[in-house]
Formats: structure tokens, sequence, C-alpha cells
């Protein structure tokens, strides 16, 4: 198994950060529309609302991707790297839940849960050993 390195997972990140950017903000201006058409126009419950579906949004498009037959989102497809178990297994949707939710904790520690990934030597981040998962060259 070749594991997928540092800067080819920065790049595909920076790929699913651009591609969930701009679905957040069409689905907020979407969604924030009916909500000013439906009465709302409260900047506190537009802001939680949005940040409540910003995370659906993340949560979603990562577990989804991950665990369907890509095995990867649009930005891992795009640089030929997928996530698999430690066999080398498709994920089900609970283990890339598992890991997305990871994420939260590889960030909180200074981003060091990310880090990893150039040091270990399965190119494992915190979030993947957690979840028990692998990033690994198509």
């Amino acid at each position: 198994m070749s594991y997928a390195g540092f800067w080819k997972r920065v790049a595909a990140a920076i790929i699913d950060g651009v591609i969930t950017t701009i679905g957040g903000f069409v689905i907020g201006f979407v969604f924030g529309m009916v909500m000013v058409v439906g009465g709302t126009d409260d900047p506190a419950v537009l802001e939680g609302m949005g940040n409540i579906l910003g995370i659906i949004l993340g949560w979603v498009y990562f577990a989804v991707m991950e665990s369907s037959p890509t095995q990867g989102t649009l930005g891992k497809m795009a640089l030929g790297i997928k996530v698999t178990d430690l066999e080398g297994n498709k994920i089900g949707f609970g283990k890339a839940t598992g890991r997305h939710f990871g994420k939260i904790i590889s960030a909180l520690i200074l981003l060091i849960g990310f880090i990893m990934v150039a040091f270990t030597q399965k190119k494992q981040g915190l979030h993947d050993m957690m979840a028990g998962c692998l990033v690994v060259n198509k």
C-alpha cells in the first residue's frame, strides 16, 4: 500500500475547502432568504442557523463521499487518493463520521493532529488513527 503524503493531502483539503465554502455560501444564501421571507430576520438566529447548517454540510459531504464507492471527496479524487480501513477496504458511513469529527480534535490541539501525517510511518493523522483509517494513493 502506498500512503498519501502530507502535501498531497493538504492540496486535497484545499480543494475540498473551496468546494464546501462555495456550497455553504449557496445553501446559506438560499436558507437565509427562506428564513427572511418566513419572517425571521434576527441576525443571531440567522448566524446560529448558519453555523449549524455549516457543521451539517461539512459532515455530510465528507462522510458520504468517503464512505461511497469513490472512497474520497472531490479533492481526494482529483489528487488520486482514497480513504480505507487499516486493511485497505472501503469504510462505512459510521467510520467516516468518526474520522470527520476526529478532525475537530486534530484541529483543537494546534493542528498537531494534522501535522502528524508528515511524521508517522503510515502517514496517519490523529483523526485517522482514532477512526482506524488510512489515506492511500489509488
